[in-house]
């Protein structure tokens, strides 16, 4: 019974975090992408690779393991917002944008996660 109240607690962290992010880039940028989402998928990539990298060595307990992945992380990242975001931006003609915001989220957030387990591995 515990489990679900770690994700929840992760969860309600993130969330309002994702949303923050969105909010604030909207008004400091006033820019068609979507540099919000951008940045929340990116820093949960970077910080699930490492809480993965650090769950697989047995340096993270399980516990902290539900609370950061699936409670703050899963909150953080958001692919229905990106999902969404991509749709706007097609519909809206913008397709060279689109496929820009497709090809850096993807390739940040692979590379983000690698970059996180690799700092998890020297760190441990």
């Amino acid at each position: 019974m515990t489990d679900w109240l770690l994700v929840i607690a992760g969860a309600l962290v993130g969330a309002p975090l994702r949303y923050y992010l969105g909010v604030d880039a909207k008004f400091r940028l006033h820019s068609v992408f979507p540099w919000g989402t951008f940045a929340a998928n990116a820093g949960a990539s970077l910080l699930l690779g490492f809480i993965a990298e650090a769950a697989a060595d047995g340096d993270l307990g399980a516990r902290l393991h539900l609370l950061l992945a699936a409670g703050f992380c899963g909150a953080l990242s958001t692919w229905s917002t990106f999902s969404y975001e991509l749709l706007t931006l097609t519909s809206a003609r913008r397709v060279t944008l689109a496929a820009g915001y497709l090809l850096l989220t993807v390739c940040a957030g692979v590379g983000l996660s690698f970059a996180g387990a690799a700092v998890a591995r020297a760190a441990f």
